[in-house]
């Protein structure tokens, strides 16, 4: 559906994101895999653990069909996700750090494979339910979460060891564009007239605009143009920790600078894409 936007391609950058997290991964000292990071309670060795995680259940449901963990009773998807990621972190402690780059190295083209064979407008293996809630994802969508998943796990290990990297605008722009497909959902409890706009500006060599439209009594992508409604604009730095609660809200706020209908903005300011 449209309310999403246009279709954005990643999988051609799976392989070169990778690439620079396994040469980090391969620099770093026995003191660096054990410096703590942004992730309450995780190493950089447990974040590690995290993608590895990622890329072994990803190949397990999307490449095999195996359901894998069921839910508690009463268990919320967040709840889930929270149990699920902690019991494989906790298990992944017993593995050598050489054991889980070799691993990485092996399982990562497998999942590019994955990928490659599907058909972006297609249905989503999963949703992306930070995006929308009640109508199903498309595959591309599906596919930039993970990559921006893969993206930002590495700048946390990179800001926990203080090496900075992998964010050439061409891997970087990507992350910010599927981010800002948070917005309508991000919109979504502010009940406004037919065509109203809000625009959302991010500066720096990865950034860009989007526009949200008020359209068919639901917010939707539209690209921006006129006088919008409400404006917020922020650094691309700003931006992708703001989504993934790198940042609190209030943070976001006193780093951007916003203009027009005040409840719009402040919600523009709440997104979150959630990682996990």
């Amino acid at each position: 559906m449209m309310i999403f936007g246009p279709t954005v391609d990643v999988r051609p950058l799976f392989p070169r994101e990778r690439q620079a997290m396994l040469d980090l991964l391969r620099a770093l000292s026995p003191a660096e895999w054990a410096m703590p990071t942004v992730c309450p309670g995780w190493d950089v060795h447990d974040v590690v653990a995290h993608v590895l995680n990622d890329y072994m259940r990803r190949l397990s449901g999307s490449r095999d069909g195996y359901g894998g963990a069921t839910f508690a009773d009463d268990e919320t998807l967040p709840a889930y996700l929270a149990r699920t990621n902690e019991e494989f972190v906790r298990a992944s402690r017993q593995l050598s750090p050489r054991l889980m780059i070799e691993l990485m190295d092996h399982l990562g083209p497998r999942l590019d494979a994955v990928w490659a064979a599907r058909d972006l407008q297609a249905a989503a293996d999963l949703n992306v339910f930070w995006a929308a809630t009640d109508i199903d994802s498309p595959a591309w969508l599906d596919i930039g979460r993970e990559y921006t998943e893969f993206w930002v796990h590495q700048q946390q290990v990179r800001d926990a060891v203080s090496a900075p990297g992998a964010d050439e605008p061409d891997l970087m722009a990507p992350v910010l564009d599927v981010f800002a497909r948070g917005l309508p959902h991000a919109l979504r409890m502010h009940d406004r007239p037919e065509g109203r706009t809000v625009h959302l500006e991010v500066l720096g060599p990865a950034g860009g605009r989007w526009g949200v439209v008020r359209q068919d009594a639901r917010w939707q992508m539209a690209p921006p143009a006129g006088e919008p409604t409400a404006h917020v604009s922020m650094d691309q730095d700003t931006f992708w920790r703001l989504a993934t609660r790198g940042i609190t809200e209030e943070q976001a706020r006193q780093r951007s600078t916003a203009s027009g209908d005040a409840e719009l903005t402040k919600a523009v300011t709440a997104l979150l894409a959630v990682i996990a």
